[in-house]
């Protein structure tokens, strides 16, 4: 997908700071379908982020949690009683392990988006603006990444990363670094292509003539310009994320069940059980991953449709006119009753 940065709407400097913030800003100027498009992502995504935060109260069990008070755990319990999206062929309880598995995803997301967010950054305008023999480097290191599927780079790095350790921090961690190798490139060519404009600016060029370094040129004058697009390319990331994290996990270089919650483990588990008709293993925590991915996909393409004017949607006309024809109504009526 495009980014429009150049095309950015900028919000009112006079509006209180919370109208000003990215996501409100295009909420407060979006209409139709692109307001619904939004609010439906922010929804899914809000329910997203409370089920992780709130995770340990909503949870009735924990993640790798195999018996209580009254026993062992049934295995391929259908959905009701205390287990209400029933169990697992390994004994664990199926909603106990989507909830939690929305913590280890969001964990996942942090650290991988912030990593390729400042390594990114700053290869970007380290590369934009010096250029040279640099740029050329950097710029031919990223097209090599990008000539690899993404999820392969992701599984060579999650082998050479974990080496089979299945910790909780270091799968997380494994997971995240190896996403981050596969994101690092996107800031990476978006950030250099804003700094390539931006240094051709006149205030760069003031900035130049009495005397900024370059260090602070780019520190000050570029980075705040030149990163206007990173709230909508983290929510594009952040979908890809759990993609990529589920998809290491269906191919068995995720986290262990009894490290963390990870829906791609819990999906290739539930392979074996869809010929026997067990569908609650499968189900819900296939779910759970169209869900988050298509709420921040919304919010992400719905802010990029805002940010470009050309796609941007307007009041129906007849919202606008209705108040005028009404004062054109009452007028036609004030002239007939002072006709003679």
């Amino acid at each position: 997908m495009t980014v429009n940065s150049s095309l950015a709407p900028v919000a009112n400097p006079r509006a209180p700071w919370f109208r000003r913030l990215p996501v409100i800003s295009h909420l407060n100027k979006s209409v139709g379908l692109q307001r619904g498009m939004l609010v439906a992502g922010l929804v899914l995504t809000g329910i997203f982020l409370i089920t992780a935060i709130f995770a340990p109260l909503i949870a009735p069990f924990g993640f790798s949690q195999l018996s209580d008070a009254d026993g062992s755990f049934p295995a391929q319990e259908p959905p009701g009683g205390k287990h209400i999206w029933g169990t697992t062929v390994g004994g664990y309880d199926v909603f106990s392990r989507v909830v939690w598995g929305t913590q280890t995803a969001i964990m996942v997301i942090v650290v991988a988006v912030l990593l390729s967010i400042f390594v990114g950054v700053i290869l970007g305008l380290v590369s934009g603006y010096i250029g040279g023999w640099l740029d050329r480097i950097l710029v031919v290191i990223a097209d090599s990444i990008y000539a690899f599927p993404s999820l392969l780079v992701a599984i060579v790095m999650a082998i050479v990363i974990s080496r089979g350790q299945s910790s909780l921090f270091g799968g997380i961690l494994a997971a995240a670094i190896s996403i981050t190798v596969v994101f690092i490139p996107q800031y990476f060519r978006v950030i250099r292509a804003e700094t390539i404009r931006l240094k051709a600016e006149p205030f760069v060029e003031s900035a130049k003539v009495v005397g900024a370094s370059n260090i602070r040129i780019m520190s000050r004058h570029i980075y705040k310009n030149a990163t206007r697009t990173l709230p909508l390319i983290f929510t594009l990331n952040a979908s890809e994320a759990i993609l990529t994290l589920a998809g290491l996990g269906f191919l068995g270089f995720g986290i262990e069940p009894s490290s963390a919650a990870e829906w791609g483990f819990d999906l290739k588990q539930a392979l074996s059980d869809t010929t026997s008709g067990i569908w609650w293993t499968g189900v819900f925590p296939g779910t759970a991953i169209v869900l988050t991915v298509l709420g921040l996909t919304l919010v992400g393409e719905s802010i990029n449709d805002l940010n470009d004017p050309r796609l941007r949607g307007r009041k129906r006309a007849g919202s606008k006119t209705r108040p005028n024809a009404g004062a054109a109504h009452q007028a036609a009526v004030a002239a007939e009753s002072e006709t003679p």
